[in-house]
């Protein structure tokens, strides 16, 4: 008799104290998950983002096999073209008038496309530019025009720098054709880059 009021004494402490258990059990679940869902957020994405600084054949010739590689591969690219970069992506056949002096010099020394590129070493006053090319072609490598257009083909995402474009003097009517390209500014290129598996500078 006396054990049966002692265990009924002792149960609403017992009750207490899995509830208080319990409690903070769930407190615990709740930072984890908060926590997880910071981790979520931080977390990289299956994406190839690179800044193409360079106008020289060999690095973009380089930046478009990466790029489509990147998108054969299941990844998503983007390719920010930035000052040296920013000639490559001009249009051989388009003309545009309304330059100042300053726009006229750098459209005139400048290249203008894909196919005034030349070798960052080794270029020869060109001679070195022609034989590489004539290589490629003899060796099946795709050129840069082929490698721009499979680019395209795979979706591969190339923003231009208005920032380079308004310095050098160059205008969006004088860029190519591009289904994705778009002008945009650095605050866009970093958006993008930001939980990026991979990012490039070349």
């Amino acid at each position: 008799m006396n054990n049966t009021a002692e265990n009924l004494k002792e149960t609403p402490a017992a009750e207490s104290s899995t509830e208080l258990t319990m409690e903070a059990v769930e407190k615990q679940l709740a930072t984890l998950q908060s926590r997880i869902d910071v981790l979520d957020k931080k977390a990289t994405e299956p994406k190839v983002s690179m800044i193409v600084f360079s106008g020289d054949l060999d690095k973009v010739l380089a930046s478009f096999v990466i790029a489509t590689g990147s998108v054969a591969m299941g990844m998503e690219c983007v390719m920010f073209f930035t000052f040296w970069g920013t000639p490559v992506l001009r249009d051989k056949k388009k003309s545009v008038g309304g330059k100042d002096m300053m726009g006229k010099m750098f459209g005139t020394m400048l290249p203008k496309g894909t196919g005034d590129v030349k070798l960052s070493k080794m270029n020869m006053g060109g001679m070195g530019t022609t034989m590489m090319k004539s290589l490629m072609k003899k060796k099946n490598v795709a050129s840069l025009e082929e490698m721009l257009a499979l680019a395209e083909e795979l979706g591969v995402k190339i923003y231009v720098c208005e920032m380079s474009m308004d310095l050098m003097g160059f205008k969006r009517e004088e860029m190519i054709q591009y289904d994705g390209l778009e002008f945009c500014g650095v605050a866009k290129f970093l958006a993008e880059a930001h939980n990026s598996r991979i990012q490039l500078f070349i």
